[in-house]
């Protein structure tokens, strides 16, 4: 069932979600400084396009730098990408088949908010629960 909702979500609406995670992630890095938001805003395109399957947990060492970044990240892109998800999750839950794809779309917003300190994790693998919040490897 993950496949298929997987394939409705990148025709209706992950790949243009995707690509706006692209662009923002392009714009980030051509600004020297601004480069780990690009590296975040790749990943969660990466996690736009093929979401079910995969969660959004909080890292518990992410402190104040995190809490700036996302400040930072909020002003100038995560307004836009959050209404992106917003737009879209609506315009899904138009159609009964479109509502999961729509609920899907809602739970991005946050992450499209705030994106550091947190990190894309399996669900139902070993750094899939909520009580999880240290996984080796990509950390947004």
């Amino acid at each position: 069932m993950k496949t298929v909702l997987n394939i409705l979500w990148l025709v209706l609406s992950g790949l243009w979600m995707a690509i706006a995670y692209v662009l923002f992630g392009i714009l980030a890095c051509v600004l020297i400084i601004t480069i780990p938001f690009g590296i975040a805003s790749f990943r969660i395109a990466r996690y736009a396009l093929w979401p079910f399957g995969r969660t959004i947990v909080r890292r518990s060492d992410a402190g104040f730098a995190s809490a700036l970044g996302n400040l930072v990240w909020l002003i100038f892109g995560g307004i836009w990408l959050a209404l992106g998800h917003i737009v879209s999750g609506i315009l899904l839950c138009i159609t009964i088949i479109g509502i999961p794809l729509g609920v899907a779309n809602f739970k991005m917003v946050p992450i499209s908010l705030t994106p550091l300190g947190r990190q894309i994790v399996p669900i139902g693998g070993p750094y899939g629960t909520a009580s999880q919040s240290r996984m080796p490897g990509r950390y947004l």
